[in-house]
C-alpha cells in the first residue's frame, strides 16, 4: 500500500492560532512566550496546496439527529459537560481535505441542553496532540469573555468553572482566542439550549445544524488538501459554505438524510458560526410553521415564515411540519452558496401521497 504524505499541522497554524496581530474586543489572550507572540503577529505565508493528505477521521459533519433529550425535571441542578478541542485533518467532499479545528472531532460541535437556573460545570480539554491554544466562549454565560478567559488552554492542559444559566433562549459557543475568526472558521463553534422552567412545546422529532465558511488557498472542488488561507478570509470570499462542516453531508447523496412521517412536526435548532455570512435560512418545499428570531425565548414567535435571518455568531429555533412526502430542502437562500459552495441538508417526509395538498400529476 502507498503511504501518502502527511505534512505537519503546525506550518502556518501555529503561528496564526498562538497569538492574533491585533486584540480583538472580548477576545482573551492565548498564554505564550514573547517569541510566540512576535512569531503570530506576522503575516503567514500561504503554503503551496494539493499535496495529498490521510484524513484522520472519516467524517467531521455532526449527526442532526445526536440531540440531549429534552429536559424533563422540575427543579434546577448541575450539568457537568466536558469537551475536548481537536485539530483533525477531514474531508470536505471527496478527495479534498483540510485540516478542521472542532469541538469532539464534529461540526457543529456537540449540542448541551440546560434548565434556565441550572448551574453548569464546564471542562474543556485541548487535545495535547494539537499546535495552538483553544478556549470556549458561550453566549449563554454571564461573565467575562463568555467563558473564554476562565477557559484558555494550551495543548495537554484542561480548564474548569462554572456558570448559572440564567436566561433561556438558544445560543451559540465558539472559540474566542485572538484570531478567532479563522477558528470559527474552521469549524470551533457549537450551540446551547437553555429551556424555561415549563420546557418547550412537544414534537415528534428535533434536529441540529450548522453553518460556517471554509476560507481555503483552493477553488472548490479542487483535489488535494486545501491550506487555510487568511487573504480570502480577510476579503470574506469563502471557497465553501456549508452545513455541518462538509459539502451536502446531510443529504441523500451523503451520510443521508434523516427521515421522518407524512403528518410529523419537528423543531430544529440551527447555529450560525460564520465568522462572517448571514444565513438566510430557508426549507425549500415547506414554510417555517414558527420560529424564535436570534434563538430568544422570550416572546411569541414568528409564524409562517418564509426565510429567516440567522445572523453570524447567532443561532435560529423554528419548527416545521411535513404535510406531503418528499424531501424538505434546507438552504441558504443565497443560493450560489447551495449551488456553488455546498450549502444544503435535507429531511425526507415519508408516507403516502397527499393529493388534496399537493398534487405533481393532476
Amino acid at each position: 500500500m502507498t503511504t501518502i504524505p502527511r505534512s505537519t499541522r503546525r506550518r502556518v497554524l501555529k503561528a496564526l492560532g498562538a497569538a492574533g496581530t491585533a486584540a480583538v474586543a472580548g477576545c482573551a489572550s492565548a498564554p505564550g512566550s514573547t517569541e510566540q507572540e512576535s512569531a503570530a503577529s506576522e503575516t503567514p505565508t500561504e503554503p503551496a496546496m494539493n499535496q495529498p493528505q490521510e484524513p484522520d477521521v472519516d467524517r467531521i459533519a455532526a449527526d442532526p439527529t445526536d440531540i440531549p433529550d429534552p429536559i424533563d425535571r422540575s427543579s434546577p441542578k448541575t450539568v457537568e459537560v466536558e469537551m475536548t478541542t481537536t485539530e483533525v485533518v477531514a474531508e470536505v467532499e471527496p478527495g479534498v481535505t483540510y485540516t478542521y479545528m472542532t469541538f469532539e472531532n464534529q461540526i457543529p460541535g456537540p449540542m448541551i441542553r440546560v434548565r434556565q437556573g441550572d448551574t453548569v460545570h464546564m471542562t474543556i480539554t485541548n487535545d495535547e496532540s494539537n499546535s495552538m491554544p483553544h478556549n470556549i466562549d458561550l453566549h449563554a454565560v454571564r461573565g467575562p469573555g463568555g467563558g473564554a478567559e476562565a477557559s484558555m488552554v494550551s495543548p495537554g492542559e484542561t480548564a474548569e468553572f462554572r456558570f448559572k444559566a440564567t436566561y433561556p433562549g438558544l445560543f451559540i459557543y465558539h472559540c474566542a482566542v485572538p484570531n478567532l475568526d479563522y477558528h470559527i472558521s474552521s469549524g470551533m463553534f457549537g450551540a446551547i439550549l437553555v429551556e424555561p422552567p415549563e420546557g418547550l412545546p412537544e414534537v415528534d422529532h428535533e434536529f441540529y445544524f450548522g453553518q460556517h465558511e471554509l476560507y481555503t488557498t483552493g477553488e472548490a472542488g479542487e483535489e488535494g488538501h486545501h491550506d487555510f488561507s487568511i487573504d480570502a478570509m480577510k476579503a470574506e470570499d469563502p471557497t465553501y459554505v456549508l452545513m455541518n462542516g462538509e459539502k451536502y453531508a446531510i443529504t441523500p447523496d451523503g451520510y443521508g438524510a434523516p427521515t421522518v412521517d407524512v403528518g410529523d412536526t419537528a423543531r430544529v435548532f440551527m447555529a450560525t458560526g460564520g465568522p462572517n455570512l448571514q444565513s438566510n435560512f430557508h426549507p425549500i418545499g415547506s414554510v417555517w410553521d414558527e420560529v424564535w428570531p436570534q434563538g430568544g425565548l422570550g416572546s411569541e414567535p414568528n409564524r409562517n415564515v418564509q426565510t429567516t435571518p440567522v445572523l453570524p455568531g447567532s443561532c435560529t429555533m423554528a419548527t416545521l411540519s411535513f404535510d406531503v412526502p418528499g424531501g424538505v430542502k434546507l438552504v441558504d437562500h443565497a443560493l450560489s452558496r447551495v449551488a456553488r459552495k455546498g450549502m444544503m441538508a435535507v429531511i425526507a417526509a415519508e408516507g403516502e401521497a397527499q393529493p388534496d395538498i399537493f398534487d405533481p400529476e393532476p
